[in-house]
């Protein structure tokens, strides 16, 4: 096998680097210009509590389909070209990442330094800071940085999507399966912006530092590897059966009312911890956990749905292969990863109201499994 071929797919080129640029210039540029709903935030670690622009991402998206829709017609644009150059975007996305993620470090240091105000977490460690980050939220022109490239993930992953469907209509190797996974998919990442206000109570933004972590698996994680099955799907024919595509359906309806469920119900008790919940008063563990709805069944019950939607993306694959498996594989490993390590902060955090709250509901993610 010639190795020179995918060898030279890896090497960015002048035309990958500005596919990648003029798409956050435009996220930046317009995502301060189109109406959005302005929403606070939680009280974060460092006492500070921001302000997001929320539901411009939906604007955002829209908008930027309809201009490479048009793009496209006029021939201004191919709509295969990111799946043209699938492994040159990868690559200078990474590129990108590793060098916004070393501005990120020196600037925290030289804060950190000077006794700035944004307090930012300075271990010793060279590598452990770089890779779990120093700053909490930081800003760029009054950009939230961490919010913004939790948006150009997402959007990033539908657009790759879209542009495989493209390829493979071209090719003629359309298939059911495509069809529903880019279903699901597409249903998914349009639910995640118009509820893009739940982001702003979440781990990621209200606890992880940005570092190379959170960068890498926003901006390179999330669209290039949560693709995998459409890009193995544009490459692989598979036929489904009928009671296979209902089982299917089913695990994506499932996952999302779990998943959309346990985080709206969160979201809605940080912000009235009085609202109801399953149209009963919530119950509440030393006046700060909720220990009704699903957070009454599982610790972490929002994970669970988060892997039966993981899962939803892969079944159309069928079975022949463990490659389109690799997202709710490594999901599981992150989720479970990232659980434990919740569950220690919160140990420390709420101490004995913690500990009274794990009594009353003992399951971590799956009830009656772990």
């Amino acid at each position: 096998m010639d190795l020179a071929i995918p060898l030279h797919a890896f090497i960015p080129s002048l035309n990958s680097v500005a596919v990648l640029m003029t798409y956050f210039l435009y996220l930046a540029t317009a995502g301060s210009i189109l109406p959005g709903k302005v929403v606070k935030g939680v009280v974060l670690q460092d006492g500070t509590r921001l302000r997001y622009r929320c539901n411009v991402g939906l604007l955002l998206l829209v908008l930027l389909v309809a201009l490479l829709g048009i793009g496209a017609q006029m021939d201004f644009v191919s709509p295969t070209v990111i799946s043209d150059r699938g492994f040159e975007l990868l690559s200078t996305t990474l590129m990108f990442g590793f060098l916004v993620t070393w501005v990120l470090f020196v600037t925290g240091c030289r804060s950190h330094n000077q006794g700035s105000s944004l307090k930012p977490h300075v271990t010793g460690n060279l590598l452990h800071d770089w890779w779990f980050g120093i700053q909490l939220n930081p800003q760029f022109m009054g950009i939230d940085l961490k919010f913004f490239f939790v948006r150009a993930g997402m959007m990033g992953w539908l657009l790759i999507n879209l542009s495989v469907l493209a390829k493979s209509f071209q090719n003629g190797t359309l298939s059911q399966s495509m069809i529903l996974y880019q279903l699901f998919c597409g249903l998914y990442i349009l639910d995640y912006f118009v509820h893009e206000e739940y982001m702003t109570s979440t781990w990621d933004i209200i606890a992880e530092r940005l570092g190379f972590m959170l960068v890498f698996g926003d901006l390179v994680w999330i669209p290039f590897t949560f693709s995998i099955q459409g890009w193995w799907l544009l490459h692989n024919k598979v036929e489904l059966t009928t009671a296979a595509v209902v089982a299917n359906c089913l695990v994506f309806l499932i996952g999302y009312l779990v998943f959309r469920g346990a985080n709206r119900q969160k979201h809605i008790f940080k912000k009235n911890p009085k609202a109801h919940i399953w149209g009963k008063p919530p119950k509440v563990i030393g006046g700060k956990l909720l220990a009704s709805g699903y957070w009454g069944v599982a610790r972490h019950c929002n994970y669970l749905g988060d892997l039966l939607l993981a899962l939803s993306f892969s079944l159309p694959c069928g079975i022949s292969s463990p490659v389109p498996y690799f997202y709710p594989i490594y999901l599981l490993i992150l989720l479970i990863w990232r659980e434990r390590r919740d569950e220690v902060r919160c140990a420390e955090k709420y101490r004995e109201i913690w500990a009274e709250y794990c009594r009353l509901v003992p399951w971590r993610i799956l009830p009656y499994a772990y």
